[in-house]
């Protein structure tokens, strides 16, 4: 019977040490020639394994990425708990764990394409990184409790919802900081962060100004799909091209741009190949006709009207949101995937969502200005850091949402925030 025992044991030994090799492996190559570049050969390869033998312990590739960066968020949390045991009761050490993962060749955009595409329901890594957030948020949450016995973080301040937001906003600024590598630092906007966590919910100088009464003109919002394709051709045509767009949709936001095939997507609306490309002659095209019904979308969605203030526009934002997750989750669903999986520079949609960031934190931050010369931001707010800040929120709340819908109100959070940045005023609500 010992024997028998000792046996196993061994067997199980070596099966973990198998995985840890293949994980290690995997994490070489996937940083070395990208993830959607690499194949479980490959993989298998690097490891000294059979490819049969890879997938004896790791089924898809999918399965192998959720476990490189649970290997490495195991990793994170580690350190999270050595700092806050090494250093002064009560410090927040957030900005010491994304140094550290800045330094990891390959992490940040490993970490962002997981993120995004295990949002859908079915992936198999879904159920993983839901359980991620949370450990991160369960985490969190007690550091900011005890800084607060400590007084580094203000009695004032929410534990769980300040954990919350901070991890949406720091995936959030993860994905930013790859895109507009010269505009957003995660290190920087962090610290910061952690700054304003001293201070009072809604804190203001008590010595500035009240909100003057006079507020400057509200700049719409920017139009992000262009202007609408013609209705060209017969109504079969027009109705087959929605078809192909709604459907492709759904795959992008299911599998991913790079492995879904024009075979899938013909499949999926009911026609041949050749018919699909007599209405998109390739899948980039079809990529942007994605994206742009998914911007023109938006831009139909009803806008509250008669806003005369800039923080009064900010501060509908909520709503939209809610109305977003209500009516069209599909649009949420794509643009998580999407944004995601197109980091790399040579991906069709790379320079789209490079633009959208863009102009939407360039928006925010004239809003953001507008408001503090209204006297509604208050002084000690940098209208480009809050602009960057809210975009990098709003869409951390949404993946976090993605993975827990019932649990995680994006409308609720994205008000305590700006409740907190533009802390309303007797002046300002007459």
């Amino acid at each position: 019977m010992t024997t028998t025992v000792q046996r196993g044991a061994a067997r199980s030994t070596r099966a973990d040490q198998t995985r840890a090799g293949i994980v290690a492996a995997a994490r070489d190559a996937f940083v070395t020639h990208g993830y959607r570049a690499t194949s479980l050969r490959d993989v298998a390869a690097v490891a000294g394994i059979s490819h049969p033998g890879l997938l004896r312990h790791f089924a898809t590739k999918d399965e192998l990425l959720a476990a490189v960066v649970a290997d490495i968020e195991e990793q994170n949390e580690n350190l999270l708990l050595q700092r806050v045991e090494a250093d002064e009761p009560g410090t927040l050490d957030y900005t010491e764990v994304a140094r550290h993962n800045a330094e990891i060749p390959g992490y940040l955009a490993l970490f962002s394409a997981l993120n995004g595409e295990a949002s859908a329901s079915l992936h198999p890594a879904h159920d993983r990184m839901r359980e991620r957030y949370t450990r991160l948020i369960e985490l969190s949450s007690a550091s900011i409790e005890e800084a607060i016995i400590h007084n580094v973080v203000d009695v004032d301040r929410d534990p769980h919802g300040e954990a919350v937001r901070l991890a949406a906003a720091w995936d959030g600024l993860q994905l930013l900081e790859q895109y507009l590598p010269e505009r957003v630092s995660v290190i920087d906007a962090l610290e910061r962060q952690q700054e304003f966590l001293s201070l009072p919910v809604g804190w203001r100088d008590p010595g500035e100004a009240a909100p003057r009464t006079d507020p400057a003109p509200v700049p719409g919002f920017p139009a992000l799909g262009g202007p609408a394709e013609p209705e060209v051709g017969y109504r079969p045509g027009r109705e087959r091209r929605a078809r192909i767009i709604a459907d492709a949709t759904a795959l992008f936001a299911a599998e991913g741009y790079a492995d879904t095939s024009l075979r899938d997507i013909a499949a999926k609306v009911g026609v041949s190949k050749s018919t699909l490309l007599h209405h998109y002659p390739s899948k980039e095209e079809l990529l942007s006709a994605v994206l742009r019904e998914r911007d023109q979308r938006i831009d139909q969605q009803p806008l509250p009207v008669g806003r005369a203030r800039a923080a009064e526009e900010l501060r509908q934002i909520p709503a939209g949101a809610a109305r977003s997750a209500a009516t069209t989750p599909g649009l949420i669903e794509v643009y998580a995937v999407l944004s995601c999986e197109a980091l790399p520079a040579d991906h069709p949609a790379h320079a789209y969502f490079e633009d959208r960031f863009t102009r939407v934190i360039d928006y925010f931050a004239e809003l953001l200005r507008l408001a503090q010369a209204d006297g509604d931001l208050p002084s000690h707010r940098d209208p480009e850091f809050e602009a960057i800040w809210l975009v990098a929120l709003w869409d951390g709340l949404q993946y976090q949402w993605l993975y827990d819908r019932d649990s995680v109100d994006i409308a609720a959070h994205l008000t305590a925030h700006l409740d907190d940045v533009l802390p309303r005023t007797e002046a300002s609500e007459d």
